[in-house]
């Protein structure tokens, strides 16, 4: 049987959209069963202390824009540091990610499109019609995808993935949790790569040193 690990993640990071690509691809070299958990962070924050981007002190946001221009070199994807629409609201497409994982579907190729209209293509993804276009892009059918992710259910969903997310100790996006033990940011991705080659047990934090 697979390793599972749950993708905690939001639609609107630009970490998240630097490091998409790279984790996936290590799922699918180690077999990984992945459980997309897309987290609405303001909440999340709000539970963890975590600040938004607009209160942080200006010296962490002048360090946020030169990491980005790193790691962008260094993943060679294209990205604008400020883009057109953002922030924006992000819930719909997130609650599109879970209405696809409700009918059977691998959103991979989904959150991928619709980082990139965000972070390179300077897309208002808030619309329905941009968010039906990347899941197109694709090649997942949208007939009924938005009411599908409009629905009850995937709402109360979406709700408790702030529940979720905090009890399993993430606190920023993108996290990847193996096992229970968390990595949290793309950054982290090489680390969690030599776990899963190891196979060594996971790190606890209230392990004796």
């Amino acid at each position: 049987m697979p390793h599972q690990i749950d993708y905690y993640f939001t639609l609107l990071s630009p970490w998240t959209y630097l490091g998409h690509d790279a984790f996936t691809a290590l799922a699918k070299q180690y077999g990984l069963a992945v459980r997309y958990r897309p987290t609405p962070l303001r909440s999340v924050f709000d539970e963890t202390g975590g600040l938004p981007l607009p209160k942080r002190h200006p010296v962490r946001q002048r360090y946020r824009v030169l990491e980005l221009q790193r790691w962008r070199a260094r993943r060679g994807l294209p990205l604008t540091l400020f883009p057109k629409f953002f922030p924006y609201d992000v819930s719909l497409a997130d609650r599109v990610v879970l209405a696809l994982v409700a009918r059977g579907e691998d959103p991979a190729g989904f959150v991928g499109e619709v980082l990139a209209d965000v972070w390179a293509r300077e897309q208002d993804m808030s619309r329905p019609e941009s968010v039906l276009a990347a899941a197109e892009r694709a090649g997942l059918a949208t007939a009924g995808l938005i009411e599908a992710a409009e629905s009850e259910a995937i709402g109360e969903a979406y709700r408790a993935a702030i529940a979720q997310a905090v009890e399993a100790g993430v606190f920023g996006a993108p996290s990847y949790v193996l096992d229970g033990e968390i990595f949290w940011g793309q950054d982290r991705i090489d680390l969690l790569a030599d776990a899963l080659k190891s196979g060594r047990a996971p790190y606890r934090d209230d392990a004796t040193v």
